[in-house]
């Protein structure tokens, strides 16, 4: 198992989309937050990215920007443009459309995923509202070569279009943020979850626990699998991760199970027995305690 690739498989809700926009000087759009992540990446041109808070961003050709946690910004060819309304909640740039003036011309590509913000992966809660990854020469190959398939897919569409679309969405937020994790530790010792993932006994404890959240883990079992004493694991695991060992498991555990409560009709006790509890009951109490409903309250109440 994957910790990155599971951090984002449990936020995802609904499909991805994109779309390649351009804009002809004058242009300003402003785009309301919304329950998600988005970006846009520069292929021709140049525009400024105006946050809600902080300086704005100066973007350029091969330039990529990622909004993890959907906050309202704003895209625009100068910072004194007058900025139109946005048509949706989530982000305008995904609709496709025409040009505005007559003047030089910046070309985006832009998607957007929705994602279920009321139980973020700590992973996610540390990222910043905006990550710029500036382009430069023969950095991020992989990221790059995902735009241009993204770019070429989305103006030529073929038989598979939709299926091909969907899977570049997902390497595209997964590159991005790999990227932004391999800067962290650029100059300097990591924190956060960018030193966890680069700490392989910490990193090895997770993929376990991702791998069999229904083991009766113990913290001595962990440490075995991280290769590090009970205290010397448990110390290391709670300073990188911000959660004892056990603590995290009963959070994944959980989290696990509201994904199912909510997107399955997989029955409770089914569920509970998944998340390493042979006891409905147990299973009802602890989850309780994390969510702050009862397992059928919960069910009821995010499908509403």
């Amino acid at each position: 198992m994957d910790v990155l690739s599971d951090a984002i498989r449990v936020m995802r809700t609904g499909r991805p989309h994109s779309a390649e926009i351009r804009k002809r000087v004058p242009w300003g759009v402003r785009a309301e937050p919304f329950s998600g992540a988005g970006f846009h990446v520069v292929l021709e041109g140049t525009c400024w990215l105006i946050p809600p808070d902080g300086a704005a961003i100066a973007l350029g050709p091969g330039d990529v920007v990622c909004l993890p946690h959907g906050c309202g910004h704003a895209l625009a060819d100068s910072l004194s443009r007058p900025l139109a309304g946005a048509p949706s909640a989530a982000l305008p740039e995904v609709v496709p459309s025409a040009d505005d003036g007559e003047g030089a011309a910046t070309i985006l590509l832009c998607g957007a995923y929705t994602l279920d913000q009321t139980r973020p992966h700590p992973l996610f809660q540390e990222l910043p509202e905006v990550i710029h990854l500036p382009a430069r020469l023969g950095h991020r190959s992989p990221l790059h070569a995902a735009v241009n398939l993204l770019g070429d897919e989305i103006a030529n569409p073929g038989h598979g279009t939709e299926a091909v679309v969907s899977a570049l969405l997902d390497m595209m937020l997964l590159y991005i943020l790999r990227a932004w994790l391999a800067d962290q530790t650029e100059g300097g010792p990591a924190t956060g979850w960018a030193a966890t993932l680069a700490d392989p006994a910490i990193t090895a404890a997770l993929r376990h626990i991702h791998q069999e959240p229904a083991r009766q883990w113990t913290v001595e079992a962990l440490g075995a699998k991280a290769g590090l004493s009970r205290a010397a694991f448990s110390r290391r695991f709670t300073s990188l991760v911000g959660k004892p060992p056990l603590g995290y498991l009963t959070w994944w555990r959980m989290t696990l199970a509201a994904r199912l409560l909510r997107d399955s009709n997989t029955s409770v006790q089914t569920i509970a027995q998944s998340a390493g509890y042979t006891s409905e009951f147990a299973f009802a109490k602890a989850f309780k305690r994390e969510q702050g409903l009862a397992p059928g309250q919960y069910r009821q109440h995010s499908r509403r």
